[in-house]
């Protein structure tokens, strides 16, 4: 079928070739992503359709392709693809941080802030290069790393945090999220 739209229509290869390319990279971007997150299970879904799309349409094309236009496309499918992958993974902010905040301020106003907005929250004291400061540490989806930095940013203008990926998370204080049914249920 694709050889007799490609005999018809010679034209599309270019096309094809890059945006089967951008759709098998984006997967292949994901899939890595949730490897490294641990999803044992959704990791080779993704990886399932990532080698479909690869052995069934773009090993077909590539029987045609020949010259500079298809290798510039193929290239170009590739480096969009890691580019439209990464997009996804940030829009869906899939994965659970740990966001530890140092600052100058009395910690303990952070913690309550925190706390209030269900936010489980853990207080170090230490000394920085700027004296005494107070460390605060949470746990969080990914997702709401937006509403925590505005919390930070309205308890203290100049805050600094950090933020790294967890690979699990066990018996704490966690905000209640929502389903993927619940966020486009109107009235929900």
């Amino acid at each position: 079928m694709i050889h007799a739209l490609l005999d018809a229509y010679p034209y599309l290869l270019p096309f094809i070739i890059f945006f089967g390319r951008i759709v098998d990279v984006t997967l292949g971007t994901l899939r890595i992503i949730f490897v490294s997150k641990g999803e044992k299970y959704l990791a080779p879904i993704i990886g399932f359709f990532e080698v479909f799309i690869w052995i069934v349409v773009i090993s077909e094309i590539f029987d045609g392709a020949s010259g500079f236009v298809a290798y510039f496309s193929y290239a170009g499918g590739y480096a969009a693809g890691n580019f439209v992958g990464i997009l996804i993974e940030q829009r869906i902010a899939f994965g659970i941080i740990l966001c530890r905040v140092y600052t100058t301020k009395n910690g303990k106003e952070l913690v309550s802030l925190l706390n209030k907005q269900n936010f489980g929250a853990t207080l170090i004291h230490g000394s920085g290069s700027l004296g005494e400061i107070d460390i605060i540490e949470t746990v969080l989806d990914r997702k709401m790393l937006k509403k925590v930095d505005k919390i930070f940013i309205s308890f203290d203008k100049n805050v600094f945090y950090v933020a790294e990926d967890v690979r699990s998370k066990q018996r704490g204080i966690f905000p209640k999220s929502q389903s993927l049914l619940t966020r486009w249920r109107p009235g929900k």
